[in-house]
């Protein structure tokens, strides 16, 4: 049997090599878990990059540029939970506190890692309980600030955002509100109509006309019988 080879010892200077390209990758990786760590730094950069000089509001045109960096519609409904999530109080706008409270939250502070958090806040969307927490915040949302209701115009587009898909009655109750009297819906009047949306049937026939419905919500079924009658 051959004698066995004496393996041979790394000169100093292999040694070195070996380290450095151990510390290398070492730096590598840190640099990874950086980017990967949420940096409240990074975020307010981020949110710099849609405001003015030394502002501390995203106002509607940096919105909009925020809106296309991320791949989203301004109109999209994603964009309503995204606005819920931070708490914004206004609609369009996005102050820096409001942002760092959201985004570090949402463990957010690039445009990639939103991306990624998309269908995370579209499944608030479809999960029975925050969807309702979300259309309630969406009447203080949208509503002007110096007034306790929302005009019809704006309520007709957040209705057509929240209900438009999911409820059958829904183009009739939104032809009833092209046609109606009301110029404003309150608050009561708003949260009353996503009950009535997910309780009563699309005949009608389990609706109770002795029932604490608002006055909106009778005078739609009453408009809504008499426009069957007619078409029939």
């Amino acid at each position: 049997m051959p004698p066995r080879r004496r393996r041979r010892s790394p000169s100093s200077e292999e040694v070195k090599t070996k380290k450095a390209r151990t510390w290398s990758l070492s730096r590598r990786d840190i640099k990874i878990d950086c980017d990967v760590l949420f940096s409240n730094k990074r975020c307010v950069a981020w949110f710099h990059e849609y405001t003015g000089p030394d502002e501390d509001v995203i106002q509607p045109e940096g919105m909009e540029k925020f809106c296309e960096d991320i791949g989203v519609e301004p109109e999209n409904i994603v964009m309503l939970a995204l606005a819920w999530k931070l708490d914004a109080k206004r609609m369009g706008f996005f102050t820096l506190s409001e942002w760092l409270k959201g985004m570090s939250e949402l463990q957010c502070d690039s445009v990639s890692k939103l991306q990624n958090k998309l269908d995370y806040l579209k499944s608030f969307l479809d999960d029975a309980v925050h969807f309702k927490t979300i259309y309630r915040y969406a009447f203080d949302f949208a509503r002007d600030k110096d007034q306790r209701s929302m005009d019809i115009d704006t309520a007709k587009a957040m209705l057509t955002l929240l209900l438009g898909k999911n409820w059958p009655l829904f183009s009739h109750f939104h032809q009833f509100l092209e046609h109606c009297k009301y110029k404003v819906i309150n608050k009561d009047q708003w949260c009353n109509i996503l009950e009535f949306s997910r309780t009563i049937m699309s005949d009608l026939t389990n609706y109770d006309e002795d029932g604490a419905w608002p006055v909106l919500l009778d005078e739609f079924v009453d408009w809504y019988r008499e426009q069957k009658k007619t078409q029939s």
